[in-house]
């Protein structure tokens, strides 16, 4: 989902992990829902590429079920 929304938005791996703050890796992480970012993180995430409330919690529901 972050990646189909980042391509939407038309923004580069590189640019979101600028617009964020943190690594290219560590991005790519997020982008292939592999990690779940650090509260600061996904709350720069949320307001980069606009996710409503149903995104945030379709979001966090599916990576607290991969983490366990």
């Amino acid at each position: 989902m972050i990646k189909e929304k980042r391509k939407e938005k038309k923004y580069t791996q590189e640019k979101m992990s600028q617009i964020l703050g943190i690594s290219l890796r560590q991005y790519v992480r997020i982008d292939n829902e592999e990690d779940l970012p650090r509260r600061d993180v996904l709350n720069n995430l949320i307001m980069a590429l606009e996710l409503s409330n149903e995104e945030i919690g379709e979001y966090i529901r599916k990576m607290s079920q991969s983490i366990v």
